[in-house]
């Protein structure tokens, strides 16, 4: 092989490599760029003639303070809206009447948001639909607002998480995220 030969196939495999480098930097930027931070979330759940459904987004902690004082840079102080998730806002649908934590609500669709505190959230339910979570509610729309004891959890929970779990006459909600948990009863009337 002569040296000319030699040198041309080191360029060529050398080009090779720096498409191949370029080509896997390119994907991983996209990725990153382009991947959803807080993904979508659904749950639902039917038990007897009972059917309620959440959609919802899930934000993670990521080494965050997510429940605190504001001057401690808590991601969601205490005393202010916090619409359930991240992006779009929350909302849950009941396919009948029930009781919401012992409260009477009709059938239908609504937007759920809370207002966190150390030891007890606020839920409230509002019947303003299609805007965006991160802005706050119009309050003369709320329908409900109920009060949910928080209960703390024995490890910290990575992606907030709405679930759903039967339970006697209907189910329980349940919401975790950090080592917060708050489980809301949802009954036939």
């Amino acid at each position: 092989m002569t040296l000319f030969k030699t040198f041309w196939l080191m360029k060529k495999q050398l080009i090779i490599i720096i498409v191949f480098v370029a080509l896997a930097a390119a994907a991983i930027f996209a990725y990153n760029f382009f991947r959803v931070l807080s993904p979508a979330g659904e749950t639902m759940l039917t038990s007897g003639d009972l059917t309620v459904a959440v959609r919802y987004s899930r934000p993670s902690v990521r080494d965050r303070l997510i429940f605190g004082d504001a001057d401690q840079g808590a991601l969601q102080p205490y005393g202010q809206y916090w619409r359930l998730g991240a992006n779009d806002a929350t909302e849950i649908t009941f396919n009948r009447d029930v009781l919401f934590n012992g409260e009477p609500l009709a059938a239908g669709t609504y937007r759920m948001y809370a207002v966190p505190g150390a030891e007890r959230f606020e839920i409230v339910l509002n019947s303003e639909l299609g805007v965006s979570g991160s802005q706050e509610p119009n309050t003369s729309m709320d329908v409900l607002r109920t009060t949910v004891a928080v209960e703390s959890l024995p490890s910290s929970v990575e992606q907030f998480t709405i679930s759903m779990e039967e339970s006697g006459q209907g189910m329980r909600i349940i919401f975790e995220w950090a080592t917060v948990r708050l489980v809301v009863p949802v009954e036939i009337p």
